[in-house]
């Protein structure tokens, strides 16, 4: 592997290991000192509640780690905002339009191009092949072709003089 690419290899599991886990750590203990240190020892009704910095930080971490999950649900299956965030990465990744080196290119494309030809002979013979189903049958053959020949089968990319 070659050093630039290790590089930026390392810079992406520096993001996701910061943004994921330290952040959060950190995040939690600054939010939860600050909130005890700050609020419940000024207010007399709530520093009796919770006595001890220990006792609020059970407390928090209880409360808190359902109320996230809960969050965290919501976030998934209940809002648009992942289908969205979904969508957006569907469009900035270049390898959802484009064949994959290995099983894709050697296998998957090949086969469907097999599968394909074997349809529509079997179609012919069997007399039950018109013409809207010949045409749709060649339209996917021709996406795999350009898949397999510019590694991209959106007409747009091919028709503009889009390179890889």
């Amino acid at each position: 592997m070659n050093i630039r690419r290790l590089l930026f290899r390392a810079w992406y599991y520096l993001r996701i290991g910061y943004a994921t886990y330290l952040t959060f750590l950190l995040g939690f203990a600054t939010t939860v000192v600050t909130v005890y240190y700050l609020a419940i020892n000024s207010i007399p009704a709530l520093k009796s509640v919770f006595s001890s910095f220990l006792l609020f930080s059970i407390f928090a971490a209880a409360v808190g780690v359902p109320l996230a999950i809960a969050a965290g649900y919501f976030h998934f299956k209940r809002s648009q905002a992942y289908s969205s965030e979904v969508d957006i990465a569907v469009e900035a990744n270049p390898y959802y339009f484009k064949i994959t080196p290995g099983k894709e290119r050697e296998l998957q494309v090949p086969l469907a191009v097999a599968n394909i030809d074997l349809s529509l002979a079997m179609a012919r013979k069997f007399g039950v092949l018109t013409p809207e189903l010949e045409s749709e049958f060649l339209q996917l053959r021709e996406k795999y072709m350009r898949l397999a020949k510019h590694g991209d089968y959106r007409l747009s990319n091919l028709e503009s003089g889009a390179k890889n």
